[in-house]
C-alpha cells in the first residue's frame, strides 16, 4: 500500500518513522510520502491561503494549490480522503475495508478549512474522527493510518490478536491480565490460570458483553 499525505505541517508525522509502522516501512509493507503543501504554494511567498468570500475570521486553504498537490501524485488506482468534521464518524470497520486500497491520499485541512470545492470536485471520501475541533487533520489522518496499516497483513506477527480485539464483533474486547498474578490485592480470575480453553473462551465472552453493557452501551443498541 502506498500513502500519500498533503499537509502544511510535515514535521507532525514523524511517529509514523517509529514503533509497528516504523517496522512496516522499513520491511517495505508500505510506503509513505509527505506531501508539503507550501511546496505548491503561489508566488514569491509560496501562498497557500486566502481570505474567505463573505468576509469572517481565519483564512482558507486554496481549492488550487489542494489540486496541484493532489495532482502530482494521484492515479486511477488513488482514493483521496479529506479528514474533515462532515464526514463519516470512522470505524473500524472501514479500516478494515481500507486494508484492500492500493493508494490512499489525506488531505489535511488547517486554518478555517479547505475550500468547499475540494469536497465537490476531488474528494472520493471525508472522515471524521469525532465529534470535535482539532487544529487540523494531522492528528486524525495518524489515527487513520495507523488504525488500517496495522491490519495490513505481515505487519503484525500475531494475527490472532486481530480477531479478538474491541470493536471486531460488535463489543469491547475483554479485559487482559499478566504477571503478577496478585497486585493490590486483586487476583487474576481463576479460570484464566486453569489452563481449560474452552472455559476460557466463555468468559471471556462474558467479560466482553459485560464490558460493553457498562462502559459502551449505545455499542449493543447498534447492535
Amino acid at each position: 500500500m502506498r500513502i500519500d499525505i498533503v499537509t502544511l505541517h510535515p514535521t507532525m508525522f514523524a511517529p509514523l518513522e517509529s514503533s509497528i509502522i516504523g517496522r512496516a516501512r522499513d520491511k517495505n509493507l508500505i510506503a509513505i510520502n509527505i506531501i508539503n503543501l507550501r511546496d505548491f504554494g503561489l508566488g514569491r511567498y509560496r501562498q497557500v491561503d486566502d481570505t474567505p468570500y463573505g468576509g469572517g475570521a481565519g483564512m482558507v486553504l486554496r481549492a488550487d494549490v489542494i489540486k496541484a498537490a493532489i495532482d502530482s501524485v494521484k492515479t486511477e488506482q488513488s482514493t483521496v480522503i479529506l479528514m474533515d468534521p462532515v464526514g463519516v464518524p470512522f470505524k473500524q470497520a472501514r479500516a478494515q475495508e481500507m486494508t484492500s486500497e492500493s493508494h490512499l491520499i489525506f488531505i489535511c485541512g488547517h486554518y478555517e478549512g479547505v475550500d468547499a470545492r475540494i469536497r465537490d470536485t476531488l474528494v472520493d471520501e471525508m472522515i471524521s474522527v469525532g465529534d470535535f475541533v482539532l487544529t487540523g487533520g494531522e492528528l486524525p489522518t495518524m489515527v487513520v493510518v495507523d488504525a488500517v496499516v496495522r491490519l495490513l497483513p505481515e505487519v503484525l506477527g500475531n494475527r490472532e490478536s486481530l480477531s479478538e480485539e474491541s470493536f471486531n464483533n460488535g463489543f469491547l474486547e475483554a479485559p487482559v491480565y499478566t504477571r503478577p498474578s496478585e497486585f493490590m490485592g486483586l487476583s487474576v480470575p481463576d479460570v484464566l490460570l486453569s489452563g481449560h480453553h474452552k472455559r476460557i473462551e466463555e468468559f471471556r465472552a462474558a467479560e466482553s458483553l459485560r464490558m460493553t453493557q457498562e462502559h459502551r452501551p449505545d455499542l449493543l443498541k447498534k447492535s
